[in-house]
């Protein structure tokens, strides 16, 4: 639940309904569904206040938003949780893959942060696919995307594997590894079964291209691919349904599905809310939508970053709690 939201928390079956409804209406609408897929909001585009919620998800919906200052410098202080605490979390779930529970667990921690602007400041100044601001509460800066769906044709773009771009070969680097191209492979092919739950002809258009990110602290290579599938004619009265069909996004918990999730129950030791669940826009035809990835939580006075990576059998202790925290950034540039 988000605090001072002026807007009511829905559960699982209520997110389903509303958006159900909406769309087989026609009503444009933006909706936040948490990690866990239990709850979230339906926010209607005629109901919504700017002063509490602000996105921009590509080049379909912006929300004005306030000018960023470009004189202010980001300033970027991070407490990350020590390697020993890492290693615990880790070694755990890298015994119950070794007994065959899981091929592949996505592992996150929060790390506390300290920064010079707010939450607001930072998402105006930041260039990503994806960004949402919730007020005192949020901020998504996204660049993975959930689902488009585009007349009957829903396409996912999972998002497996990281590197400095700055290293020698850093493209060949990371498309040869062995350890990312066996954590790719899982997570497209857990993908490509989710589709097939919802969609016909589901087919893998692209697979582990290149693209860069640029950040406060250095630019990044990721490695994504592009499944697609084939609706039925009466989706768009069941769009509910169908993105729930696909939830938790497998990008974020791993592989098989179910037991991973109980993996990462035990494994993580806090909360994920919001953090991992995906936010999408419905413009009254289309829909894009995103992991909410690279996120930020306002606790307090405290904010919190929340990253990790996929952890299979041939991950290594450092270069894994390495990739967490050189996911602990924002795309200000």
């Amino acid at each position: 639940m988000i605090d001072s939201f002026p807007y009511p928390i829905l559960s699982k079956e209520q997110l389903i309904a509303q958006i159900n409804l909406l769309a087989s209406l026609s009503t444009p609408f933006l909706f936040l569904v948490d990690y866990k897929a239990e709850h979230g909001y339906v926010i209607r585009e005629d109901e919504m206040d700017t002063d509490f919620i602000q996105f921009k998800f590509e080049s379909q919906r912006t929300i004005p938003v306030t000018p960023k200052n470009e004189n202010e410098l980001l300033l970027w202080e991070i407490k990350p949780l020590s390697l020993k605490e890492y290693q615990t979390r880790f070694e755990y779930v890298q015994d119950q893959i070794h007994v065959g529970n899981s091929f592949l667990v996505n592992l996150t921690q929060p790390t506390n942060v300290k920064t010079n602007l707010s939450l607001f400041e930072i998402y105006t100044q930041s260039h990503a696919l994806y960004k949402l601001w919730i007020k005192d509460s949020l901020l998504v800066l996204s660049p993975e995307t959930f689902v488009r769906i585009e007349g009957q044709i829903i396409s996912s773009f999972p998002m497996k594997g990281t590197i400095d771009a700055a290293i020698q070969d850093a493209e060949e680097t990371i498309l040869n590894n062995p350890k990312e191209m066996a954590e790719h492979a899982t997570i497209v092919d857990l993908i490509r079964n989710d589709l097939s739950r919802v969609a016909g002809n589901v087919d893998v258009k692209r697979y582990r291209y290149i693209e860069k990110i640029k950040t406060n602290k250095q630019d990044l290579l990721q490695v994504s691919s592009e499944i697609t599938g084939t609706l039925p004619d009466d989706y768009q009265s069941k769009l509910g349904d169908v993105l729930f069909a696909l939830l938790p996004a497998g990008s974020i918990c791993g592989a098989p599905k179910a037991k991973t999730l109980e993996i990462i129950q035990d494994a993580e030791g806090y909360e994920r809310g919001f953090y991992s669940g995906v936010c999408g826009y419905f413009d009254g035809i289309n829909i894009n939508s995103c992991v909410m990835i690279r996120f930020m939580e306002q606790d307090g006075e405290q904010l919190v970053f929340k990253s990790g990576g996929g952890i299979t059998a041939q991950s290594e202790l450092i270069s894994e709690y390495e990739e967490l925290i050189q996911k602990v950034y924002v795309p200000v540039c």
